[in-house]
């Protein structure tokens, strides 16, 4: 029942200090917000008690300008619920300027260092230097004059030492949590700017390396294409060497499709501009989509490619983000695999995740290479044949398989070969899907 009630006010309490704070506040605006609203309810509370002391000992003036307190920090919650911020500052600073200079002066209990955290709560709460200078110069007035022309008890009769004490005690103790908050939100918001800066050095480099892609593997096959077509256009190319040239247009052309499709979006990628749909489908129409899509390749390289399943195996994702994936991880195997050797994509049932294993026979990987793969700390890499490759594509399917709610692994010895592991959430094949 205890840890019940205890729950209920740190909900109570957390609503309460957190009035007038939205999601789409600026963090410094927020945070002002919270400051003042911290400012006020635990003012509220001791205004009540100062409330019924006075009413108690007769001085019903005082118990007036409590109330009034009272009364402005409960307006200030208002419009704060309401979004009228700039009204709600301006309420709660003027009324407390007039209630606690007007306590100081006739009742002698202190009040006048409460004017004091108020000059601390307008240079925090205000950006520009004229409100700073007329609001803070009016608090500053008001403490002079409560200081050095106190009025007779006129009004009632004077507090105890014990509430003045206690006043002050409060008005310090606010003024102290007042600077450790905005301490707090100045570390925090520095901690920001400084993971904002990292984040735009990191998204630099990875523009670098993708104008260093487009340099060679855009440009590369462009000019190859040119000069052919230069040779076809001049008569250079007879009918013994038209088989050979088209086949390396062929090739040149699917390498610069692929490395085109890995950059337009991994770009999107970065601009978040990739929305991750999963819909039920077979892996296996994305792994015959593959293999017919890198069957010269495979041809070429005399490749032995070997499908193992234990069964239909039906995942939920993104079907094209999973395409580039298996595409990706496939030309990879390819790469690095030596001519004649064997390349095998084994599916797996696992319960509530289907298992996608793409190995190869090929030339492997350190581990020093391993611990590199899935960053943009990666070397250009060739194949056996030559090929090129900056590693963006498994930058990028390491990316896709994390929006999926997937995981991949790798595995590799080098000169013995590489195996890459995928996890997916499996799904069920429904009448309404296209499969």
């Amino acid at each position: 029942m205890r840890e019940l009630l205890f729950k209920y006010i740190a909900i109570g309490w957390n609503n309460i200090i957190n009035v007038g704070i939205y999601p789409s506040m600026p963090y410094l605006e927020s945070r002002r917000t919270k400051l003042l609203n911290l400012m006020a309810v635990p003012g509220t509370f001791l205004m009540f008690i100062y409330l019924i002391i006075n009413i108690v000992n007769k001085r019903y003036a005082l118990a007036g300008l409590n109330l009034l307190n009272m009364c402005t920090t409960t307006v200030l919650l208002v419009l704060h619920k309401y979004r009228k911020y700039l009204s709600a500052r301006l309420v709660l600073i003027s009324c407390s300027i007039i209630i606690y200079t007007v306590s100081g002066l006739y009742f002698h209990n202190g009040a006048e260092y409460y004017l004091l955290l108020l000059l601390i709560a307008i240079i925090l709460i205000y950006d520009k230097w004229w409100i700073v200078i007329c609001l803070g110069g009016h608090a500053i007035a008001a403490f002079s004059v409560v200081l050095l022309f106190p009025q007779p008890a006129l009004l009632g009769a004077p507090v105890t030492k014990y509430q003045v004490w206690s006043n002050i005690v409060v008005a310090i103790l606010c003024i102290i949590g007042n600077l450790i908050f905005f301490k707090i939100v100045q570390s925090e918001n520095q901690k920001s700017i400084e993971h904002q800066r990292q984040a735009l050095l990191a998204m630099n480099k990875d523009k670098e390396k993708l104008f260093s892609i487009l340099a060679h593997d855009i440009r590369g096959p462009l000019a190859t294409l040119e000069g052919v077509l230069d040779m076809f256009h001049h008569g250079l190319v007879d009918n013994t060497y038209m088989a050979d040239t088209i086949h390396v247009l062929q090739e040149k052309i699917s390498q610069f499709g692929s490395s085109l499709d890995n950059i337009l979006r991994w770009s999107s990628r970065s601009m978040q501009g990739i929305q991750t749909i999963p819909t039920n489908f077979s892996i296996f129409i994305i792994i015959d989509e593959v293999l017919i899509f890198f069957d010269l390749a495979i041809k070429q390289k005399k490749i032995i490619v070997k499908v193992e399943s234990s069964g239909e195996h039906i995942i939920k994702a993104d079907r094209d983000q999973v395409a580039v994936i298996i595409r990706n991880l496939f030309s990879n195997a390819l790469k690095f695999s030596n001519e004649g050797s064997q390349v095998t994509i084994e599916t797996e049932d696992l319960g509530d995740k289907i298992s996608i294993r793409i190995s190869d026979q090929g030339v492997g990987m350190s581990n020093r290479q391993i611990k590199s793969l899935f960053t943009t700390s990666q070397q250009p890499v060739y194949g056996t044949a030559g090929e090129r490759g900056f590693g963006l594509g498994l930058l990028l399917s390491h990316e896709f398989t994390q929006l999926n709610n997937g995981s991949i692994q790798v595995e590799s010895l080098t000169g013995k070969g590489t195996t890459f592991g995928i996890l997916l959430p499996k799904g069920e094949l429904s009448f309404d899907e296209d499969d």
